[in-house]
C-alpha cells in the first residue's frame, strides 16, 4: 500500500489532504488552530507519507456535496450571458477602485493619468469567454487583482514603466480568459491574485464551518 502511495504525484496527495482537513474542521472535528497548522505543514511538506499522516486520525472523508461546494467556490463566477460591449474608467488626478460581484463587459477601458487605478476582479461575473482590458497609463500606479484558475495574457507595451504579470496562465480551455492590452508609460501596472492559496483554502473552510454550525 504505501509503495502504491510513494508513487503517486505529490500534489495530487496533497490536493486530497486539503480537502480533507478542510472537511473535518468544517464540521468541527479539528479546531482553527490545529487546522491551520496542519494546513500550513500540507502546503509545505513534500513527502507523500508526511502528508498522508496529516490525515490518519481525522474521521471524516470528503463526500460529494464537498466537491460540489469546492467546485463551486473555487472557480470563476462565468455564467455565459449578454453584458455590455465596452465600459470606461477614467482617472485624472485621482483614485478609484472597481470590485465586489459586478457584470463584467467584453470590454473595459480605464485611463490613469498622475492617478491610481485598482480593478478587483475577484468576485466578478465573467459573461463572456473572453474579456479584454485595454489600458493607458501615464504616470500611475494600478493594479489588476483577478481571481484563481482563469488564464492571463498580457501584451500591453511599457515606455519607462512595468507591466507585471504574476498569474500563471493555466491553460484551462474551459475557464474565462483576460486579455490585457495597451500602455503604461512612466507607470506601473501590476497584474495578481488578491488571496494566496492559503488565505482562498481558508475562506472556503469557514464558508463551509458557517453551513454547518
Amino acid at each position: 500500500m504505501s509503495v502504491i502511495l510513494e508513487d503517486r504525484p505529490v500534489e495530487t496527495v496533497r490536493s486530497e489532504v486539503i480537502d480533507q482537513l478542510i472537511m473535518n474542521y468544517s464540521h468541527g472535528e479539528l479546531s482553527y488552530q490545529a487546522f491551520e497548522r496542519r494546513l500550513d505543514q500540507a502546503m509545505e511538506f513534500q513527502c507523500n507519507k508526511e502528508l498522508k499522516e496529516l490525515t490518519q486520525d481525522l474521521p471524516l472523508a470528503v463526500d460529494k456535496a464537498f466537491v460540489e461546494s469546492k467546485k463551486q467556490d473555487m472557480t470563476p463566477n462565468f455564467r455565459q450571458e449578454e453584458t455590455e460591449d465596452v465600459d470606461y474608467m477614467i482617472n485624472i488626478f485621482s483614485g478609484s477602485t472597481r470590485s465586489g460581484a459586478f457584470k463584467l463587459p467584453k470590454e473595459l477601458r480605464y485611463f490613469s493619468i498622475f492617478s491610481g487605478t485598482e480593478i478587483d476582479l475577484t468576485h466578478a461575473q465573467f459573461c463572456q469567454d473572453i474579456v479584454r482590458i485595454k489600458i493607458f497609463s501615464l504616470f500611475s500606479g494600478d493594479n489588476i487583482y483577478v481571481p484563481e484558475n482563469v488564464n492571463v495574457i498580457s501584451k500591453a507595451f511599457c515606455i519607462f514603466g512595468s507591466i507585471d504579470n504574476e498569474v500563471a496562465t493555466n491553460a484551462n480551455t474551459n475557464a474565462p480568459t483576460i486579455i490585457i492590452e495597451g500602455l503604461s508609460i512612466f507607470s506601473g501596472v501590476d497584474i495578481e491574485i488578491k488571496r494566496s492559496m492559503k488565505e482562498k483554502f481558508v475562506e472556503f473552510a469557514d464558508s463551509l464551518k458557517k453551513m454547518f454550525s
